[in-house]
């Protein structure tokens, strides 16, 4: 198997559909070798039935109450068996999956990189002018870091060789937030991770909605903080927002 796709989820019934489903399409059509594995956190509303229909492979059960996302992608990557890891978030959709694939075969499969990321942008039916600029500058400042200093790249999408992520022990399950810069932090320690700013996810809005762009970034950078002096997390609690 050369490719597993690994959707971490909690209550995610609305959006999964989505993105499984584009995923199940791309399959059908290109041939491309690869399975899909549902993580899930201990979801109560439908999500299982959703994954368990249309997923290959599904860890995780009703009431299992998993309190981290690091582990709920650590028990999906126990059960892949692709050479490449790639984990997406449930309220993503890949802007142009065909390009994301070819990118992988020509060019991701044969290079010295350990693990690559995206940019990521709002679904574009409900992006507005704020969106793109707040996105825009945090798509090219993650570029940027990730040249200059640690391995960057959001949890929303995250593709790792195999062999690294087993080197580095996978996500660490003692953070509730930042497990994805952290991740990327400990493999650029054993191979270089590249941000592709030609490939591009979709995310809903839904927590920049609640929260505002301040308090996220606010969040955001007191977790890296925490993280890279004391490798731990400021956040206690990942409030799912659904």
């Amino acid at each position: 198997m050369k490719y597993s796709i690994i959707i971490p989820t909690l209550n995610e019934e609305k959006l999964l559909p989505q993105i499984l489903n584009q995923l199940i399409k791309f399959r059908s059509e290109s041939g491309t070798e690869m399975e899909i594995i549902v993580a899930d956190g201990g979801s109560s509303d439908g999500t299982m039935e959703i994954a368990v229909a249309l997923a290959d492979k599904v860890t995780g059960a009703v009431g299992d109450n998993i309190d981290c996302i690091a582990r709920g992608r650590n028990n999906g990557a126990t059960r892949a068996s692709g050479k490449v890891l790639i984990f997406v978030n449930a309220d993503v959709l890949f802007k142009n999956i065909n390009h994301f694939f070819n990118y992988l075969e020509s060019y991701f499969l044969k290079s010295e990189y350990a693990a690559f990321t995206t940019k990521v942008r709002i679904f574009p039916d409900e992006e507005n002018f704020g969106d793109k600029i707040f996105h825009s500058f945090y798509n090219y400042y993650f570029f940027l870091f990730n040249l200059l200093t640690y391995g960057m790249g959001r949890g929303e999408c995250q593709v790792v060789k195999k062999e690294y992520f087993k080197r580095v022990g996978g996500y660490n399950e003692n953070l509730i937030a930042g497990e994805d810069f952290d991740l990327f932090k400990r493999l650029k320690k054993y191979g270089k991770i590249k941000f592709e700013l030609n490939l591009t996810v979709f995310e809903s809005p839904r927590r920049f909605r609640k929260y505002g762009y301040f308090k996220i970034t606010s969040e955001w950078f007191k977790n890296a903080v925490a993280i890279i002096a004391k490798n731990r997390s400021i956040s206690k609690v990942w409030e799912q927002v659904r």
